[in-house]
């Protein structure tokens, strides 16, 4: 078979999954491995892993039935639904495990239905996804993660099904998982943008492809015009993410500590209390030993630490006694204010934000920190009351069957992610001069898809987010992915260059052998 040739689509996608002998073999296989593992994992890991300050606060939001929150509001109201249904801790992470596993798979067979890899590809990429340790800590965390990596798998699915056979369920679907992506976490702020390319490169008409990408921007932007309101009714300030303007912020400071004190610029009237209590904090530990979270240059020290000036800022804003200034309305109150301090931080000392916070913080997304995921529960014992009433549990302690909390098994991901970065990078490179483009008109546009996808992704990351393991999961599941494919298809490439090489070899040879006779 030629595999360089765009497929036929002769078969449906349900013929494909159960009518193919390997698809269906491939499918009893994952559903034994998935069963067998998640049970081996939760005899060791018998309670879910929290993020002691970030799973509470989605807990409390699910509680309190908020509508916006610290973090967007899409994980809270997830956690609420599903706790109508199931309260056992078992029960969601069961749920989110199978929930990571369904989407990848689906993500797998989708790219195979319409791009036919070698067979060892094939079963590699599904060895390293079903087998895979981080989808069942993802999977056992209450967090946003494991759930944004499965709708973000699925989401890129429904991309490559619009390119490839779009049909009006497909472009309805697409908006609503794009929507319930947008809702769950920040990141998704790029989708919109990578769906645009997708609709772009797709066969329909332009009134389908305006009114399809329409409908999913209008979805996120109801959802978006909801969120600003409800920060205008607590804040008295439209906004989307207050988040952004503690993170530039944040961002911000680490550039500026390294500013000399002598090249200070002045700052407009409205900064000059926050930014002379940065001042201070500078000269006042100019000599003493840094912080080691502040050390690593692109986390998120400054933002939540309650004794450093941006948390002291905000609360000499509020009056301590004041009932009515929760905790929620001081900190989303500061978010405009943060944001443009940030970026006139940033637009004053850009080499010092490039030295000391992109180049920085590239590295780490080169090779991103386990962080979280490299202790179960934070390395604590124990979990708040609310955490206990929700779940049912019998008292705030939480156990395992480990030697110890640390998570090693993930610990190659950093060295993974940097190596097929590599290869993703001159995989493209080669793709370019060997014209790849020419070959398969279906894998030129799934390649471009992901390659434009890894590129944004990348370049959000550096400039203004914060990398990490549970942060940079889809991206990298992603690039591990199509970086094999690109491998794959060099191979099959070289493949037929050689068959076509020794066919005309043996033309050239029966043609001489002709006209001897």
């Amino acid at each position: 078979m030629n595999y360089l040739q765009t497929s036929p689509f002769e078969q449906s996608f349900k013929d494909f999954l159960f009518k193919n002998r390997f698809n269906r073999l491939i499918l009893y296989l994952a559903a034994t491995a998935i069963i067998i593992q998640f049970g081996i994992f939760k005899y060791f890991y018998p309670f879910a892993s929290y993020i002691h300050g970030d799973s509470f606060s989605y807990i409390n939001a699910a509680h309190s039935n908020l509508t916006i929150n610290t973090y967007l509001i899409g994980y809270s109201k997830f956690l609420r639904l599903f706790n109508i249904f199931a309260k056992p801790d078992y029960m969601l992470v069961a749920f989110q495990y199978l929930f990571i596993q369904c989407g990848v798979l689906f993500l797998l067979f989708t790219i195979f239905y319409f791009y036919k890899a070698r067979r060892i590809t094939q079963i590699i990429l599904f060895c390293f996804m079903l087998f895979n340790p981080l989808f069942l800590h993802l999977g056992n965390m209450v967090s946003s993660d494991g759930l944004f990596l499965s709708l973000s798998c699925i989401w890129f699915s429904l991309l490559l099904w619009l390119i490839h056979r779009p049909t009006n369920k497909i472009i309805i679907w697409h908006g609503i998982v794009l929507f319930i992506a947008f809702t769950v976490r920040y990141n998704a702020l790029i989708y919109p943008v990578i769906a645009g390319l997708a609709f772009w490169m797709s066969n329909i008409s332009l009134r389908k492809k305006i009114t399809g990408l329409a409908f999913g921007l209008l979805l996120c932007g109801l959802f978006v015009g909801f969120t600003m309101w409800r920060y205008k009714v607590l804040t008295g300030y439209w906004q989307y993410s207050p988040f952004s303007g503690w993170q530039w912020a944040n961002n911000a400071m680490y550039a500026y500590r390294y500013v000399d004190s002598a090249e200070w610029k002045p700052v407009p009237q409205r900064f000059k209390a926050l930014d002379n209590m940065i001042r201070q904090m500078y000269a006042r530990t100019k000599n003493l030993l840094m912080d080691p979270k502040e050390r690593e240059q692109t986390s998120t020290f400054y933002m939540w630490s309650s004794g450093l000036p941006l948390m002291q800022y905000r609360d000499s804003l509020f009056n301590l006694k004041d009932t009515q200034a929760i905790e929620l309305k001081k900190w989303a109150s500061m978010g405009p204010l943060y944001t443009a301090y940030g970026l006139h931080i940033i637009r004053q000392y850009p080499l010092h934000y490039l030295r000391h916070f992109v180049w920085p913080n590239s590295h780490k997304y080169y090779a991103p920190p386990v962080e979280f995921l490299a202790e179960y529960n934070g390395g604590r014992k124990y979990v708040n009351e609310q955490t206990k009433r929700w779940f049912g549990y019998k008292s705030t302690k939480v156990r395992i069957r480990m030697d110890d909390n640390k998570v090693i098994v993930l610990n190659f991901y950093p060295y993974l992610s940097g190596v097929i970065n590599w290869v993703m990078f001159f995989g493209l490179i080669f793709y370019l001069l060997l014209k790849g483009w020419k070959f398969n008109s279906v894998f030129n546009k799934t390649i471009l898809l992901a390659a434009f996808l890894w590129l944004t992704n990348a370049f959000f990351t550096i400039c203004a987010s914060s990398a990490a393991l549970r942060f940079q999961s889809f991206p990298i599941i992603l690039t591990t992915t199509f970086s094999l494919l690109v491998v794959d298809w060099m191979f099959q490439l070289m493949n037929k260059m050689k068959h076509e090489e020794n066919k005309q070899k043996s033309m050239q040879e029966r043609l001489q052998g002709e006209a001897i006779a």
